[in-house]
């Protein structure tokens, strides 16, 4: 396996652990009634997360292709600038969270801006490995 092949592969592997825990934070998040401006009812919420499966299982498999073929390549070059722009609208949160705290799984609390900074960090990583592999000159 070439190094840029290992990029991509490290790139898709990141890709995955983020889809995975973006989806249970949103799953997390929906069953306590936060964050779901985007689903409309019990059908319009079933959509939203089967689409969201797709896209961890299809996409990491479509960026281990970067280095094989060009198409696959731009894909991961736009997935990049996505998450990018997912980072920011995360940071945003983060900075302007639109409630105080979110309960915890078995008790607690954390504030939303803190999860949100967490969230923050963990698709700035993974932009970072999608760009490392898809911008990189080395072969």
């Amino acid at each position: 396996m070439t190094p840029r092949e290992i990029r991509f592969r490290q790139a898709a592997i990141a890709y995955f652990v983020y889809g995975l825990l973006y989806m249970a934070g949103a799953i997390y998040l929906a069953s306590l009634g936060i964050g779901t401006q985007r689903m409309t009812g019990v059908t319009g919420g079933i959509v939203w997360f089967v689409l969201g499966t797709l896209l961890i299982v299809v996409f990491p498999w479509f960026i281990t292709q970067g280095p094989r073929a060009p198409g696959y390549l731009w894909f991961t070059r736009i997935l990049t600038l996505l998450v990018a722009f997912r980072a920011f609208g995360v940071g945003q949160v983060a900075l302007r969270p639109t409630i105080p705290t979110v309960p915890l799984p078995g008790g607690g609390e954390i504030s939303m801006a803190l999860g949100a900074w967490v969230f923050f960090l963990i698709t700035l990583g993974t932009m970072v490995m999608l760009a490392h592999a898809s911008w990189s000159r080395q072969r």
